[in-house]
């Protein structure tokens, strides 16, 4: 594999994280027992880190980019192994 395709292969796993990554530890105003500010939705974070939330999301992302480069190395899934409707073989007949 191409180093540019494995970095934009990366640059994925990276955006899918962060929707993995943003629902876990958020703390809302009332939790932490802070008053909202007038107009703030209540379920809206008491205190956004971005630089802490973009460190999650690289460990994250990096963790399932090695994974999925082992698994294009190896092989351990193939296409043959999730297609469960057998189409595979309908073409060759």
């Amino acid at each position: 594999m191409r180093w540019t395709s494995a970095l934009a292969i990366y640059v994925l796993f990276w955006a899918f994280s962060v929707f993995l990554v943003l629902p876990f530890g958020v703390r809302t105003s009332d939790e932490v027992g802070a008053a909202r500010v007038p107009g703030q939705a209540e379920s809206a974070p008491h205190e956004f880190r971005a630089g802490r939330i973009a460190l999650r999301v690289t460990i994250v992302a990096t963790i399932l980019f090695v994974l999925f480069q082992l698994n294009y190395r190896y092989g351990w899934i193939t296409p043959g192994d999730v297609d469960f409707f057998d189409r595979m073989n309908m073409e060759t007949r």
